[in-house]
């Protein structure tokens, strides 16, 4: 049975390894004459606005994240209780949601516009009003939604510190703000960069939330020359650009927590909360508010009132296809990752080699690269291998194969998985570095394989880790766009594509109610999340 263990790894690691194989492929075969046109004119705009875009996430999900993380974890403010859970629910919201949401409220015919022109009287060209469909809005919508991966580990950063350290910079005459940028910041500076960078990633693989505003970047471009000017060839060649950027960031998220490990069980003493003056508890209640008031309240606000007006029909036969569709590719795909990362997980365990640690690492790879990046990388390989096979049978028996990979449902699951394995991977060993390799040399004695090992021994410590892996896939799975649209089987469309395609008729209305939908489903693991957090809080 261990023999089975390789072989499933093995399996995996191609699986993973193929969209990088196939892009690079793809990239060096095609004509080089439309990426030449692009890069006359507009390759440099895809570069510049991917660069400025990832730039500005960067810095707001820092500021955010850090600067709330420090104010729940070291001080004492009012609301700061129900807060520290909040802060962690715009997680759940996909940023093209969001986008929905404050387009309806913002834009020139939105709300808030409407009631300004109809108040003092202005005609459209009387006033400024900033451009919500706009790099800065994108910019927007996306530090909103990613801000929490900041927050959750730097929380954890600075709650793990304890009081030492800050009260002895206090003791030398350091005021609190002076001890939080010089001592508690640079100590929480590996997880804080873990997470920016955790951020940047997300950010390059957006595509609802850039596509719907309007904003230039390689993700959109590689949709574009795939179905707008039908050049595979061209597409490949932006994801092989685009890979390239998603795989140093990757490297760079590695090497800032190339030094970290999991708390060694030592006990700090714990933080006396800092008791803020009357401004400064103002100033952080409405730091900390802003965030939620702007990434969950607001958004829910305006999508369920555009809900309530709109004519879709959650319980008709077609929408309950689009659920039906989303909940099983969401479950299939939870279920592979969990099983894929037992296996990978516990064959490094078991044999930790670099053959065992290379497949590790390129099973988490993926999810640096973008969704639209690894539909690419798949489906000309497969569609190649479909192409090839049935011109050979034609030839030989006269009988069609047709395509059996291309558009179906299987190799959407692969995207999925390649995309997301990581996350599975990261929840595994959170909980197997609490099993002592001691109970494994036991159970090895009392004569357990390797399968039954996991089955008596794994399985039931890390049932927790394992659910909480499987929510977070199938969670990703329900937000995912790129990949879904570009290779979804014909006809078969889920609550995302729905959402998306509504938006893009600028039926907004009718896009908030499959909007509200993955979002109320995004919720469930956030919601388990806070439950932990609130569990472990000070």
């Amino acid at each position: 049975m261990t023999r089975v263990f390789g072989v499933v790894a093995v399996l995996v690691t191609i699986i993973c390894v193929i969209p990088y194989i196939g892009v690079i492929t793809a990239a060096a075969s095609g004509s080089f004459d439309t990426l030449a046109h692009l890069a006359d004119t507009v390759l440099g705009r895809y570069t510049l606005t991917t660069v400025i875009l990832v730039a500005l996430v960067m810095i707001g999900s820092a500021a955010i994240g850090a600067g709330a993380a420090w104010l729940v974890t070291m001080t004492e403010f009012p609301g700061r209780r129900w807060m520290e859970i909040a802060l962690a629910l715009p997680l759940a919201f996909p940023a093209y949601v969001l986008a929905y949401g404050y387009t309806h409220v913002l834009d020139h015919p939105g709300i808030v516009q409407t009631t300004l022109r109809d108040l003092t009287g202005w005609g459209p060209r009387d006033y400024w009003f900033p451009e919500i469909r706009s790099l800065g809005g994108a910019a927007l919508m996306l530090t909103l939604v990613l801000y929490p991966y900041v927050y959750l580990l730097a929380r954890a950063a600075f709650a793990a510190q304890g009081a030492s350290t800050f009260l002895a910079a206090r003791v030398l005459g350091q005021s609190p703000l002076n001890a939080f940028f010089f001592v508690s910041l640079p100590m929480a500076r590996p997880a804080i960069a873990s997470g920016v960078m955790l951020v940047a990633m997300e950010t390059i693989a957006d595509f609802g939330t850039v596509a719907y505003f309007g904003v230039q970047t390689f993700a959109v471009g590689i949709y574009t020359s795939w179905f707008t000017m039908a050049d595979r060839a061209a597409a490949a060649q932006l994801a092989l650009g685009l890979l390239a950027f998603a795989l140093f960031l990757a490297i760079l998220e590695r090497t800032s927590r190339g030094g970290a490990k999991y708390a060694n069980g030592r006990r700090n003493a714990p933080m006396q909360r800092i008791k803020l003056s009357g401004t400064q508890r103002i100033v952080a209640s409405f730091f900390c508010f802003l965030p939620i008031l702007m990434g969950v309240i607001l958004p829910v606000a305006a999508l369920g009132t555009m809900a309530v007006g709109s004519e879709q029909d959650l319980l008709s036969p077609r929408y309950l296809g689009f659920i039906r569709n989303s909940l099983m590719l969401a479950s299939i795909a939870a279920a592979l990752a969990v099983f894929a990362a037992l296996v990978l997980g516990t064959l490094h365990r078991a044999k930790d080699s670099r053959t065992t640690g290379a497949a590790l690492y390129l099973a988490r790879i993926g999810y640096a690269v973008p969704g639209g990046v690894i539909a690419v990388g798949l489906l000309v390989p497969f569609a190649a291998f479909d192409n090839t096979l049935d011109a050979w049978m034609r030839a030989n028996f006269d009988i069609s194969t047709g395509l059996l990979f291309t558009g179906s449902i299987w190799l959407l699951i692969f995207a999925y998985l390649i995309r997301f394995l990581a996350a599975a991977i990261g929840a595994y060993e959170g909980g197997i570095a609490s099993v002592g390799t001691n109970m494994d040399a036991a159970a090895r004695t009392l004569g357990q394989d390797m399968p039954g090992m996991v089955r008596r021994i794994h399985l039931p410590l890390l049932r927790t880790s394992l659910l909480t892996a499987g929510l977070i896939v199938f969670v990703d799975v329900m937000k995912e766009l790129p990949a879904t649209l570009i290779m979804r089987p014909f006809n078969y469309d889920t609550l995302a594509v729905q959402a998306y395609r509504l938006a893009s008729d600028e039926r907004l209305e009718g896009a908030a109610v499959p909007s509200l939908v993955i979002a109320a489903i995004g919720l469930i693991p956030v919601v388990l999340l806070c439950r932990r957090i609130g569990k472990g809080r000070a």
